[in-house]
């Protein structure tokens, strides 16, 4: 082959080989880096410790974020006034507040929600007994709603005495921990006072049955033990303080279990005291009845009615999603193309591979079904503004997310659901309770050491009795602390429902979600046929002449 002749074969295979490494996708070529403006956003103190997760995570990307988590109901103010790039809340804009007649409005600014995270209203509490804290105490449901609306007000009373099978608390006066500003845990507590204990709510609120953000400190009444703190933090501040001896708190599970506090064991429909570990959150959530309405201003947002009521044995009854709030007009005043960019990215960051480490900081990972919908809304981003890079192709498949609620070939199944452990016997009212450990399994499938925020492992981390990790990573509990997992209690045939909240035949060990479009067989990079011709293409041309040349060159010589 001569000079010239080798030098236009190469000229050709390159740009066949540039030519393929396009049209496998755009896996196979680096894109320029984006470019970045510092976004805001505020709200949610109850998603606090996952947005600030997400924060960290995006940063080594160079996507700048700062987010103060000064509630839910100052969040949506904050993006109402423009003061915010995007918003986090735990309810939608209801025109006001139900309860107080406060201004709850967009006031004319674009919107969507998307959801971004799932977790459990826990009640993080400080009992103390001889010196030494008591860590699983039980509450029903009726209970808990006369603790905070002042109608049991002692560790002593015969109900607390009941729930737990007969074990009677000294006399300490049980010190209500709620918040001062305007709050999405208020909400949470105060939507299911509504939808479960209608009769002690509105004779709390003032004669009033509607959720709030702000809740009535003690009834309303001028005196009495409720304490009302600003923030997540305040309030486990309080709850951590010396003289907070009988508090007990609601607050979403990652703070108190950051603390090393515990919460309190609720009752559920199926008759078992639980935990809202990532498991649990994850089975309740199954029953939500989500708005699939995409012309609605709402669409996306919750009804957790049935979750409260969900029949399996593993639900936590006070299971909720928390969505942000996004800007979708092309003129929004407030959106320049390298924010919308910076929003794009962070959030695509946080619903898809960010929902893989919140599990086990006391949070629990979106279904598919609602990873999808909010990549779906995450596009109107770039709809808005066509100079924001979006790859929408990730609707489809996002296999690549690691999100432990769905495995590869099983799109619509609920893969951390169908897996989560059942409860104990001894977590049943009549028994028990069970020792401290027993129930508090929260790592990852397969994973050992529960993460909390900041690093580090938890206490009671799922490691010690009643504890433990099963084959192919399933969680187990081992009641009777002989090293050997109980067998899962029967699903009972109990009807379960998709995201949707439609019920189907299917029993708990085969929960699933809203049937989604995850492609099963899809793999990064360029498919494996133009791979291989790309491959040929470069030790055919590039490679094996010049061998073939230097070859031919020795016989030569050597004649």
């Amino acid at each position: 082959m001569t000079p010239l002749l080798r030098r236009g074969v190469r000229a050709v295979a390159l740009t066949l080989a540039g030519y393929l490494a396009v049209a496998a996708g755009p896996g196979a070529a680096v894109a320029a880096a984006p470019t970045y403006e510092l976004i805001k956003g505020s709200g949610s103190s109850w998603a606090g410790n996952a947005v600030a997760e997400w924060v960290a995570e995006v940063d080594a990307k160079d996507i700048k974020v700062v987010y103060t988590a000064n509630g839910a109901a100052q969040g949506r103010k904050d993006y109402a006034n423009r003061s915010s790039d995007f918003g986090v809340t735990d309810s939608p804009y209801r025109g006001k507040d139900p309860s107080t007649g406060a201004v709850d409005s967009s006031l004319g600014r674009s919107f969507a929600y998307l959801p971004i995270v799932a977790g459990g209203t826990a009640f993080p509490y400080n009992v103390t007994v001889g010196g030494k804290r008591v860590k699983n105490i039980r509450l029903s449901g009726e209970t808990l709603a006369k603790i905070f609306t002042n109608k049991i007000t002692n560790w002593n009373d015969a109900a607390i005495t009941k729930d737990n099978n007969g074990r009677a608390l000294p006399s300490i006066p049980i010190i209500p921990v709620v918040r001062a500003d305007g709050a999405g845990v208020t909400n949470q507590f105060t939507t299911w006072m509504v939808s479960q204990y209608p009769g002690l709510w509105q004779d709390c609120n003032g004669g009033r049955l509607a959720a709030t953000d702000y809740f009535p400190l003690n009834c309303g009444d001028a005196r009495g033990q409720q304490r009302a703190q600003t923030g997540s933090d305040g309030v486990m501040n309080f709850l951590k303080s010396k003289g907070s001896v009988g508090a007990i708190a609601m607050e979403e599970y990652s703070y108190p279990l950051a603390a090393g506090y515990p919460v309190a064991k609720l009752l559920n429909k199926a008759g078992y005291f639980t935990l809202p570990t990532q498991y649990n959150v994850a089975v309740a959530l199954t029953r939500a009845q989500i708005n699939n309405d995409p012309k609605d201003p709402n669409y996306l947002t919750q009804k957790l009615d049935q979750v409260y009521v969900n029949p399996d044995k593993r639900t936590y009854p006070l299971s909720s999603y928390v969505y942000a709030i996004i800007p979708t007009a092309a003129n929004d005043s407030k959106m320049t193309t390298p924010k919308r960019q910076a929003l794009t990215d962070f959030l695509q960051h946080s619903v898809c591979v960010g929902q893989s480490a919140i599990g086990p900081i006391g949070y629990s990972p979106l279904p598919v079904n609602l990873v999808q919908a909010s990549l779906t809304q995450v596009n109107k981003l770039k709809l808005a503004d066509p100079k924001v890079v979006f790859d929408a192709s990730i609707i489809k498949n996002v296999k690549n997310c690691h999100n432990p609620t769905f495995v590869p070939g099983k799109p619509s199944e609920n893969y951390l659901a169908k897996i989560a452990p059942f409860p104990a016997e001894c977590d049943r009212p009549g028994q028990g309770p069970c020792g401290d450990d027993v129930g508090t399994f929260n790592d990852n499938p397969g994973g050992t050491g529960t993460k909390t925020p900041g690093g580090g492992a938890s206490a009671g981390a799922g490691t010690g009795p009643g504890a433990g990790t099963g084959g192919a990573g399933v969680p187990t509990v081992d009641t009777d602390g002989d090293g050997v997992p109980d067998a899962p209690a029967a699903a009972g045939g109990v009807p379960v429902a998709g995201a949707d909240g439609s019920t189907t035949g299917t029993t708990s060990d085969d929960i699933s979600v809203v049937a989604t479009t995850l492609d099963p067989d899809a793999r990064s990079g360029p498919p494996k046929i133009l791979g291989a011709l790309v491959l040929g293409l470069f030790l055919g041309v590039l490679v094996v002449p010049p061998v073939v040349g230097q070859l031919a060159g020795t016989r030569r010589r050597s004649r």
